[in-house]
């Protein structure tokens, strides 16, 4: 694993709890969790269940994210991006980030990763590549709509909600694939 904190260079924001049944903090993703879209063995695409508690007040919505630092392309890697959850949620299923957002609640929507599919892709660290953390981040923001259209991408999200941001959520998965 390389570098630091990708959320380390943003704007200050309130820390609050995100955990998941799918994955603890720090540890290993399952194998569903891997991507079977690049041709990891066992691979499903599952997007992970994610719960989250202690918003700041004023959180009008959230947005997910989940992003690779490690990947080798100078800019890591969206692996999954959600924008407008109401405020009113704090829990996504395990695989809500399919094809069509099957477990996304009313109002939200996936935006096309790297990958350029608008749903949840799994991990693929090249092999031998060393293991790579995926930062799984929910953003409480202070506006209802963050206002970016469904065909934008996961920097675009980050560009426009760096000044809406009240506070962050942070769990790191891993995975490596063996050489």
């Amino acid at each position: 694993m390389t570098g630091n904190d990708p959320f380390a260079r943003l704007p200050e924001a309130a820390a609050f709890t995100v955990t998941s049944t799918t994955v603890a903090d720090g540890a290993a993703w399952p194998i569903e969790q891997y991507s079977g879209l690049f041709g990891v063995p066992g691979g499903k695409d599952v997007s992970p269940q994610l719960s989250w508690s202690g918003a700041p007040e004023g959180t009008r919505s959230y947005a997910v994210t989940v992003y690779d630092p490690d990947a080798p392309t100078g800019s890591g890697f969206w692996h999954w991006a959600v924008a407008d959850i109401p405020a009113s949620v704090t829990a996504l299923p395990e695989g809500a980030g399919d094809d069509t957002g099957s477990g996304l609640p009313e109002g939200a929507f996936q935006l096309p990763g790297d990958s350029g599919a608008a749903r949840y892709i799994g991990a693929a660290p090249p092999a031998g590549h060393g293991p790579h953390r995926y930062f799984v981040v929910v953003h409480a923001l202070d506006v209802e709509s963050v206002g970016v259209p469904a065909d934008a991408t996961p920097a675009v999200l980050g560009f426009t909600m760096a000044g809406h941001i009240l506070g962050r959520a942070v769990l790191i998965a891993t995975a490596e694939t063996p050489a």
